[in-house]
């Protein structure tokens, strides 16, 4: 049981939390019914991205079994089979269809987009993961159509200012991810994924300078933007701009000094500081739009 819970990689799920944006965002957070929908998306989601993990695993069976890290994983140790994988990949989608018939009704369009999600993301891993640069846009990607789960189920529509800075955040995360890849070639001699060798530290310290930077610009922006001060009531959303520039600083200085940046989920979960920033980051943003 404890290989099975492994494979669909619970831990994960935090990555969902995107589905609480347009809510959050649309300054619905304290409506019940609202609320409600989210949390069983966030589920239905989760359910959603653990499929892709199991079939991920069979995929990459082979090349998980020459890696330092991934070769602990439940397929690739042998501890489950490929059969077995297979198994949980399709109960998993099953039950992200089940969940929504939890709505009061179920819109078409957030079943659309999970779906979408579902097979894009079996897609990347069965062969567009392999080309550099569409494989991180798919990632970034697949953060979007979280954020249009949560607006679709709640009726509130994400603007665009959502969705340009998650997608741009996302893809500075998948650079800085990619950095920990390149490094491993870098040490051993051989790619760890078949991209990597398209990818080299020059190309990917610049790309994570630059989807830092348009994040950052882009998000100031938002918070001086006219139609958002009057959306929100208040002029004072600039104030969170701090926040971002410290979560940024410090995911580089994870990813160039300490050479922890191969998993974000990871991160989020063990380092206090980027904790800190981002529930302090949280809280203000509460305090100005709710207080």
């Amino acid at each position: 049981m404890r290989d099975i819970i492994k494979i669909i990689r619970p831990h994960q799920w935090v990555k969902n939390v995107f589905v609480f944006l347009p809510l959050f965002f649309g300054q619905r957070l304290l409506e019940a019914e609202l609320l409600t929908n989210t949390i069983i998306v966030f589920i239905a989601f989760s359910f959603a991205a653990s499929s892709i993990y199991c079939f991920n695993d069979v995929i990459d069976v082979e090349a998980d079994r020459k890696h330092p890290v991934k070769s602990k994983r439940p397929v690739a140790s042998g501890a489950v089979s490929c059969t077995m994988a297979y198994a949980m990949m399709f109960a998993m989608i099953a039950l992200s269809m089940a969940t929504l018939t939890l709505l009061n009704s179920i819109p078409t369009s957030t079943v659309g987009v999970i779906l979408g999600y579902w097979l894009l993301n079996l897609a990347y891993c069965w062969r567009l993961k392999q080309y550099a640069i569409i494989d991180v846009c798919i990632i970034a990607f697949g953060f979007v159509l979280r954020i249009l789960a949560g607006s679709t189920a709640t009726g509130i529509v994400a603007s665009h200012w959502l969705v340009m800075m998650t997608f741009l955040l996302t893809l500075f995360l998948s650079f800085a991810k990619r950095r920990d890849d390149v490094l491993r070639m870098m040490k051993t001699g051989e790619a760890p994924r078949q991209n990597t060798s398209r990818y080299n530290l020059t190309f990917i310290n610049q790309a994570i300078t630059i989807t830092g930077s348009v994040t950052l610009v882009c998000y100031i922006m938002y918070t001086v933007s006219p139609n958002v001060i009057a959306s929100f009531g208040t002029p004072y959303i600039y104030l969170t701009s701090g926040y971002v520039i410290l979560g940024l600083l410090r995911y580089i200085q994870l990813a160039v000094v300490d050479e922890k940046s191969g998993d974000p989920t990871k991160v989020m979960l063990h380092d206090h500081f980027t904790q800190l920033i981002v529930a302090t980051w949280i809280i203000t943003f509460l305090v100005i739009i709710y207080v």
